[in-house]
């Protein structure tokens, strides 16, 4: 038990810095066009809505100790801070290779062109898989099977959301050659969604 709460404390400045990066990301990197509002159909809000709730659960969860999975809980607490940083390597990768095109609201940027090189080559949504590999290792460092449940399962539904009003609006501008790129990756997991 006092390994695992060592685990605990050590996650704790990591997920510090992913929480910083993301207000960050959100402050620095919001689309200035006034017609992101209705493109996004409310899909950060609901990220935001099912984000802070989820933690808050999933975190006390973990920390109360309700759904401890006591056997092999230092290899499963090792294994969730692996996923959070690996996590947030992909992420990083992701909006590094799109650079200007990358917003946190669901946006087209003046001469936006399609990106579908690099991570984007392989799956869709890159950063959607990094942030929700990082919000599943916060559930598995608490070595905790309904804290990882009560983490990854509705953010991954507002994320589902999110990707499906995000690729209505690429459809939309870029037509032919989104369902070209859409037929040959896949969403988020190479070669299965």
């Amino acid at each position: 038990m006092i390994v695992w709460t060592r685990m605990v404390a050590l996650a704790f400045p990591i997920c510090l810095l992913w929480f910083l990066s993301e207000i960050a990301l959100g402050r620095i990197l919001h689309s200035a066009d006034d017609r992101s509002t209705s493109r996004d159909k409310s899909s950060l809000r609901l990220l935001w809505m099912t984000i802070t709730p989820s933690l808050t659960v999933g975190i006390f969860l973990g920390l109360k100790g309700v759904g401890f999975i006591g056997t092999g809980s230092l290899a499963i607490s090792v294994a969730g801070l692996i996923l959070i940083l690996v996590g947030l390597i992909i992420r990083w990768i992701a909006i590094l290779t799109l650079r200007r095109y990358f917003t946190t609201d669901v946006s087209i940027q003046e001469g936006h062109r399609l990106v579908a090189t690099g991570i984007y080559g392989i799956i869709r949504h890159p950063a959607y898989l990094g942030s929700l590999l990082s919000f599943l290792g916060l559930g598995l460092t608490f070595s905790n099977w309904l804290s990882a449940l009560v983490i990854i399962g509705p953010i991954f539904l507002a994320f589902r959301y999110r990707i499906m009003v995000e690729e209505q609006v690429l459809v939309d501008h870029f037509g032919a050659a989104y369902d070209q790129y859409r037929r040959r990756t896949k969403r988020l997991i190479p070669k299965i969604y």
